[in-house]
C-alpha cells in the first residue's frame, strides 16, 4: 500500500500513467476511490495521482485537531516527496476548498486548476458533518439504506432511481451502486474523523481573494447541485479572472459520476490546451 510520510503522519496515494502529474482532491467524507470515473481516462493522457487526506480512507487518522492549512501543507508534502514541483490540481467539493488554498498559498506550484461543485466558502460542513456522522450509525443497522441518505445529497434523482434498480449496472462501464456503497462505507472515518476535518474546513473563505487565483481555471457545476449550487460556482467564476463555467444539465453533487464521459472531455481538452 502506497504511503508516505508528510507532516508527522502517513498520506495514501496512487500514481496511474505517465505524463504532467494531475493530483485529484476528493471531498468531504470520501477517498481516492471516488475517482473510478476519471482514473482510466485520464492516465492515459496524464500521471493521475489521487490521495486519501488526513482523517480518510488509508491515510492515518490523527486524534488531536488540525487546521485548514494542515491540510493544505499535507498536500504541498506529498508532491514534495513524489519530487513534483508544478502540477495540475483538480479539486471537488471539499478537495475544491483545500486547492483553492493551495493555489493562493503556492501559485508557483500550481499549473492549471479544475473546480467541480465546490465553494468559496465552508458554507454547509456543519450540516454535512452531522448528516455523515448519522450516517456512519445507520451504517451499522442497514448500509444499504444509508447509502441511499446519502445519495440523496450527492445524485440527481434519475440516477438514483436507475441504481436502485440495479445495484451492479455498470455507467459507462466505469462505476455501479455497488462501487460506489463500497466507496463510502469503507471509508474508515469514525465520527472523530468527522468533526476533526469539518473544524479544519470550515474557516475556509476566499470570498475577498478569488481575484488572486492567476491559474487558467475550469469551473464544472451541476444544475441540480443542492451542496454547491451553480449560482455560487457562478459567483466563483465571476471571481476568477483567467476562468471558465461549464454547467451540465440533469446532474447534482457528484456530476463528476453522472457525466463522467463529458467531464473526462471538458478535464483532458482544458489541460491539454
Amino acid at each position: 500500500m502506497p504511503l508516505v510520510d508528510v507532516n508527522d503522519i502517513k498520506i495514501y496515494y496512487e500514481i496511474h500513467g505517465e505524463g504532467e502529474p494531475v493530483i485529484l482532491h476528493h471531498g468531504y467524507g470520501a477517498t481516492a476511490k471516488i475517482w473510478i470515473g476519471q482514473i482510466g481516462e485520464l492516465s492515459k493522457h496524464f500521471k493521475a495521482i489521487t490521495l486519501d487526506c488526513r482523517s480518510s480512507g488509508r491515510s492515518d487518522h490523527p486524534t488531536e485537531p488540525y487546521t485548514l492549512d494542515t491540510l493544505v501543507e499535507d498536500l504541498k508534502g506529498l508532491m514534495d516527496a513524489l519530487n513534483i514541483q508544478k502540477t495540475h490540481l483538480i479539486g471537488q467539493s471539499m478537495g475544491g476548498w483545500i486547492s483553492q488554498n493551495f493555489v493562493l498559498k503556492y501559485p508557483e506550484r500550481v499549473n492549471k486548476l479544475v473546480l467541480i461543485g465546490t465553494n468559496y466558502t465552508g458554507a454547509g460542513i456543519q450540516f454535512m458533518k452531522n448528516a455523515m456522522i448519522n450516517n456512519y450509525e445507520l451504517q451499522k443497522k442497514d448500509k444499504l439504506q444509508a447509502y441511499w441518505n446519502y445519495a440523496k445529497l450527492t445524485h440527481y434523482r434519475q440516477y438514483i432511481k436507475e441504481m436502485q434498480a440495479d445495484l451492479k449496472k455498470k455507467f459507462y462501464g466505469l462505476w455501479s451502486a455497488e462501487d460506489l456503497i463500497n466507496e463510502l462505507t469503507e471509508n474508515h472515518m469514525t465520527p472523530q474523523d468527522y468533526e476533526l476535518l469539518a473544524k479544519a474546513i470550515e474557516k475556509h473563505d476566499v470570498t475577498d481573494r478569488l481575484s488572486e487565483i492567476k491559474a487558467p481555471t475550469l469551473l464544472i457545476a451541476s444544475s441540480h447541485d443542492k451542496l454547491s449550487p451553480k449560482s455560487v460556482m457562478e459567483e466563483i467564476h465571476q471571481g476568477i479572472p483567467n476562468s471558465r463555467l461549464e454547467i451540465i444539465n440533469k446532474t447534482a453533487h457528484h456530476v463528476f459520476l453522472e457525466a463522467a464521459p463529458q467531464v473526462n472531455q471538458l478535464i483532458i481538452d482544458f489541460l491539454k490546451s
